[in-house]
């Protein structure tokens, strides 16, 4: 593809995620999915300049008001060519917009002054208010900034930054130095990881579906912090276990390798179709001790409330706001796909109280997030405890396996940062039942 064709393709994705309340990811891969014609290394191209494009939000739109441009995916594009990574000069964003077949039309005048406006600058800016030039959306900054104080900006600006790719390694199949040997046959270097140490990650840009140790089911793509939600479950061979809120089973593969094949999961979920999705996944890595029920199911519903007091460890990764996912969703900093967020904290608080009941006297009760914000998170369980007596907060320090990796943080939660930890915002919290 001729590299305007390329900017083309991008404002036209753009335009979709502006008029469609779908994540950007979806509404890429369904634009490609009808685009069959266009290359891997176009699609590349074409996916970075529209992520860059939703990257730089707030610090865009800053840029189109102080242009008195009309703020447009079209514009939007145009800013990125030259504030971003490529910085083009005003000659050459003008040679890509030839109006011809498949080519973005022509600049008018107004764009035309605006490229003299972005020539030589950057995307931030010192003019800009701090939010903006960290890419904070209104509705979390109150919260960020009585989570990290004078922090705030450098912690924020920690998560504008791509996210690197990590590997849990499946040893069910095989050990870390074999993952790493057999990724590095395939011409994938990777490091071992500090906190978990089933965890590689990647040093540099790679395609997994490449490599043998992806197709063998040796390796998994989970961000390190998310392997050690897992890994504060402290599950063993013989337990039995509730991964009430499974998805498509990310959390229970580490689980069922960290059982050995052992003992009993039962992965639910209130949608069939996204436990359906983790069978491939299971049969792929070895995985023979899980037992999927839908929540969709009414017989699934009264199989679990005679559930009471019998299971070992029920992991709830609740559904949240998804903010400490924003290095690898921008989009999310800005659009809500789903409930609000007074809505989703109700939704909290009904799972917890669902499932309290069903871990044994002495088992843990591990409630985890992608959030960043305390309300989703040390709020919730402050809660739950005020009204749950029969329930105590396990310290991490204490429960903190023995050899696993560096203990992460010294506060009695999980709690994970993009610039602490170079993870995804993660939160989490062991509750162990005493009566």
């Amino acid at each position: 593809m001729r590299q305007g064709a390329r900017i083309e393709a991008a404002i036209e994705i753009l335009e979709r995620i502006r008029d469609n309340n779908t994540p950007m990811d979806n509404t890429i891969r369904d634009y490609m999915h009808f685009k069959r014609y266009i290359g891997s290394k176009d699609r590349a191209a074409i996916v970075e300049l529209v992520y860059g494009v939703v990257r730089a939000q707030a610090r865009i739109g800053w840029w189109l008001e102080k242009a008195k441009l009309e703020d447009s995916p079209r514009s939007r594009v145009i800013a990125q060519l030259m504030l971003g990574v490529e910085k083009l000069s005003p000659h050459n964003v003008d040679i890509r917009f030839t109006g011809e077949k498949y080519q973005p039309a022509v600049l008018n005048d107004s764009e035309k002054k605006a490229l003299e406006i972005f020539k030589e600058q950057e995307l931030s800016h010192a003019d800009q208010p701090s939010a903006v030039r960290v890419e904070c959306p209104e509705w979390a900054e109150k919260d960020l900034r009585e989570l990290f104080g004078d922090d705030f900006e450098a912690q924020l600006e920690a998560m504008m930054i791509p996210a690197k790719l990590d590997l849990r390694v499946n040893t069910l199949i095989g050990s870390v130095d074999e993952a790493k040997a057999s990724l590095e046959k395939d011409d994938v270097k990777t490091q071992k990881t500090l906190y978990s140490d089933i965890a590689l990650r990647v040093e540099k840009k790679a395609y997994m579906t490449a490599t043998k140790a992806f197709h063998k089911g040796l390796v998994e793509i989970q961000d390190e912090g998310s392997q050690l939600i897992t890994l504060i479950c402290g599950v063993e061979p013989s337990m039995r276990v509730l991964d009430f809120c499974a998805g498509g089973g990310g959390k229970t593969l580490g689980i069922a390798a960290a059982m050995e094949n052992k003992g009993n999961i039962v992965a639910m979920d209130i949608d069939s179709r996204r436990l359906e999705k983790g069978r491939k996944r299971y049969k792929k890595a070895g995985v023979h001790n899980v037992e999927l029920r839908g929540l969709d199911d009414e017989k699934n519903r009264k199989w679990l409330r005679r559930q009471k007091g019998t299971m070992d460890v029920v992991l709830v990764d609740a559904p949240c706001s998804s903010s400490g996912t924003w290095r690898r969703n921008p989009d999310l900093r800005w659009n809500w796909y789903g409930p609000s967020l007074e809505e989703i904290k109700i939704l909290q608080k009904e799972i917890l109280e669902r499932v309290k009941d069903k871990t044994k006297v002495g088992g843990r009760l591990v409630y985890a997030t992608c959030s960043l914000l305390p309300e989703e998170n040390e709020e919730q369980v402050a809660l739950f405890l005020e009204n749950n007596s029969n329930y105590k907060l396990m310290p991490l320090a204490e429960i903190w396996p023995v050899n696993r990796g560096q203990l992460p943080t010294e506060s009695l939660y999980l709690r994970m940062f993009p610039k602490d930890h170079e993870t995804d915002g993660f939160f989490a919290a062991t509750l162990q039942r005493t009566s």
